[in-house]
């Protein structure tokens, strides 16, 4: 008895266009997203940072003496997410926690000295990953006002 032939493959034009991967933004957002991290690892790998941690550093860098509840909801990261990273990062050297004097529950993170000289070390981050995407800095602002927007609908519904 010869083998059965494999089911034929759908081509495109049998499929409806709503479900053709290449038209979902869901996985031009993902894959754009592996693909940004993948450019991000090496350049943080010589910082000693993970990307989530250069996240916390841009936010440190931005805002010391930030409550964690307030970080966690400018990078959009829950408590469960935030304080182990937050732990680490203190072992390390770059910042450290301390409870609030008027509230015991709040607990604020400040940048140490270790952490204030990584910040110039991080400085050349940014113009690495505009160079590599190929985009024109406008092109870059304008993405990311996209993104912010997009975001900021969807957290919305």
């Amino acid at each position: 008895m010869a083998p059965k032939a494999p089911p034929p493959k759908p081509t495109d034009q049998h499929i409806n266009p709503a479900l053709l991967l290449d038209n979902q933004l869901c996985f031009a957002l993902y894959s754009t997203s592996l693909a940004m991290t993948k450019l991000y690892k090496p350049l943080l790998e010589a910082l000693g940072l993970t990307y989530p941690q250069y996240l916390v550093m841009l936010v440190v860098w931005q805002s010391d003496g930030l409550s964690v509840s307030a970080m966690g909801e400018r990078l959009f990261l829950d408590s469960g997410t935030l304080t182990p990273l937050l732990k680490r990062m203190e072992h390390a050297g770059l910042l450290r926690r301390q409870r609030s004097p008027d509230d015991e529950r709040r607990v604020h993170v400040f940048i140490t000295e270790q952490g204030t000289q990584l910040k110039s070390r991080a400085a050349s981050v940014p113009s690495c990953v505009v160079e590599q995407s190929g985009c024109s800095i406008p092109e870059v602002r304008a993405l990311t006002r996209q993104m912010q927007q997009l975001r900021s609908r969807l957290t919305r519904s």
